[in-house]
């Protein structure tokens, strides 16, 4: 996976595509119990010109979360972190990873779109419940 397309095709020939922008596509992530989870990828450029792919779900609202957690837990995963984007105009919690196209392959793309999906959807549910987890 060299390029955005190649994700597209990839991603497009396993599952269905709820967006598909130029550098933009996301689908569900269909979870055990029935559940699923939004995954979104997208493509970004760093100042050189590097082209990296970022991979992330949404998984809370901002409010009520506590920063200094969410920064601990950012420190003690091997894999994503948390960051803020606004969706549909309110600051809201992703679980993100970006990956250098040049280490991405068919096998790294899905162990990630997997371990992501996983974790942002417990996530999701400790913030729905109101737990004290994060």
């Amino acid at each position: 996976m060299r390029h955005f397309e190649a994700v597209r095709s990839h991603i497009g020939s396993q599952h269905e595509l709820r967006h598909n922008d130029p550098y933009l596509i996301s689908f569900d992530l269909a979870l055990p119990n029935g559940r699923h989870q939004g995954i979104y990828l997208a493509e970004l450029e760093d100042e050189s010109g590097r082209r990296y792919l970022r991979i992330s779900t949404p998984i809370g609202p901002l409010a009520g979360t506590d920063a200094i957690r969410c920064l601990r837990f950012n420190w003690q995963q091997r894999t994503g972190f948390l960051a803020v984007a606004d969706l549909d105009g309110s600051p809201y919690l992703h679980l993100c990873e970006n990956r250098p196209y040049e280490f991405l392959d068919a096998d790294e793309l899905q162990r990630v779109v997997s371990e992501l999906g996983v974790l942002g959807d417990q996530l999701e549910q400790i913030i729905a419940t109101d737990e004290d987890a994060l």
